[in-house]
């Protein structure tokens, strides 16, 4: 599913450059649910950002689905990232002027679905969540957690090979993120690859798989039991 082999990533500071990912190798097979963790500035943001084909690799090889990423121009990358990618974001990053449905919709805009079509997949998605009767509200009439499921059902909207979650919890209380992860969990079960960056280690601990990084380097890549989420909801 993905692959990545001796990454470096430099930013220029001034004269000099910052080194922040030193020959990264990270495989992820389909159906893993993997969670990478790291102190701030160990890189695990700025790997996620490779990833998500966000931001550019200096040296190494990334390899998605069979498909290499590299030399992308910006209407390349957004092509490759509606078709492989899903993002979840801590901040949800919902469009506060386009009712639930609507932000659903919006990644099938970009594929080039018919309206109807469009909100018959968003509302699919959002009956997923169980949030169909919230369809036509607007992002400031929901809670923190049904924003993250609205979001959550904007990434699955365009079926993506793997889903990128960026902290899905850090803005929400203890409750509600069992359940976000509860939900995580559930579509795992049903095959989906997910990568979760968290710096909770109880959130970590609902992967399956857990990778840690320190100043750029992966220092431990281990399986773990995987603690339901379920049990606490």
């Amino acid at each position: 599913m993905l692959k990545i082999s001796k990454l470096h990533k430099s930013y220029p500071i001034g004269d000099s450059s910052l080194h922040v990912l030193k020959g990264i190798d990270l495989s992820v097979d389909s159906g893993e649910m993997v969670a990478i963790m790291g102190s701030s500035g160990s890189g695990k943001s700025t790997l996620l950002n490779i990833i998500g084909m966000l931001d550019e690799l200096d040296k190494g090889e990334y390899v998605l689905d069979n498909v290499p990423i590299v030399d992308l121009n910006e209407k390349k990358a957004a092509i490759y990232r509606n078709k492989f990618l899903g993002f979840i974001f801590q901040s949800f990053n919902l469009i506060n002027y386009k009712n639930a449905i609507e932000n659903v919709a919006l990644p099938l805009y970009y594929q080039g679905f018919k309206r109807k079509e469009r909100l018959e997949k968003a509302l699919f998605h959002l009956s997923k969540v169980g949030l169909s009767d919230w369809a036509k509200h607007l992002p400031n009439e929901l809670s923190g957690g049904q924003k993250q499921r609205v979001a959550i059902a904007r990434a699955l909207a365009a079926d993506p090979k793997l889903l990128l979650a960026d902290e899905p919890t850090g803005a929400l209380d203890t409750k509600t993120s069992h359940e976000i992860m509860e939900f995580l969990q559930q579509l795992n079960d049903e095959g989906k690859t997910i990568l979760i960056v968290t710096h909770e280690e109880d959130i970590a601990d609902m992967c399956k798989r857990i990778v840690r990084l320190k100043d750029g380097v992966i220092m431990e890549d281990k399986f773990v039991t995987q603690v339901r989420a379920s049990q606490y909801v």
